[in-house]
């Protein structure tokens, strides 16, 4: 988008780092889950599936991306495979779309087991503020005309996922001690 790096490293890299999220987030749900008194487990249990969920849907479309599509188009054999190509309003623009429509309701439902006040509330606010901005992912997905523009409005996503991993982090740590 910026042109700062070379094709195909650029959607290497995206598509390798996305990659990387997807199974420690469902991971990272599944010990949520276990570390909870069972009074609360109903929440991460939903958590955990809708992460499921998301994690199916991202894996199929970054491993379709580095495994079939970089590899024709460094090939230069493109039209093979354009219908597998992940471009606005794509069948894996839309694959990637509602995994990451997913992994919103599964942000919100995690932050249902954490308290309001206390060392919690961060880590709470946190994926709710993630979970808030999954509308606006499902409008700069699905908004019938693409623009960088309106692919800008989701950025404070680059905000919410990575600060609520570290504070989830941060709580497995206090359990931890």
């Amino acid at each position: 988008m910026l042109g700062a790096l070379a094709s195909p490293v650029d959607e290497v890299l995206i598509y390798g780092f996305s990659l990387c999220i997807a199974t420690p987030y469902v991971l990272a749900m599944l010990a949520l889950h276990y570390s909870l008194p069972e009074e609360k487990r109903i929440w991460s249990h939903a958590a955990l599936l809708f992460g499921v969920i998301y994690v199916v849907y991202v894996t199929l479309n970054y491993v379709v991306q580095l495994g079939t599509v970089v590899p024709a188009r460094v090939r230069g054999t493109v039209a093979e495979i354009r219908i597998l190509d992940q471009t606005p309003h794509s069948l894996f623009w839309d694959v990637d779309a509602i995994g990451y429509i997913f992994m919103g309701v599964s942000t919100l439902f995690a932050a249902l087991v954490f308290a309001r006040n206390g060392p919690e509330r961060w880590l709470r606010r946190a994926l709710i503020a993630n979970a808030c901005i999954t509308p606006v992912i499902g409008v700069v997905y699905f908004y019938p005309r693409f623009s960088i523009a309106l692919l800008f409005a989701g950025i404070p996503w680059l905000v919410t996922v990575p600060a609520s991993l570290v504070l989830l982090t941060r709580y497995f740590r206090r359990l931890s001690v």
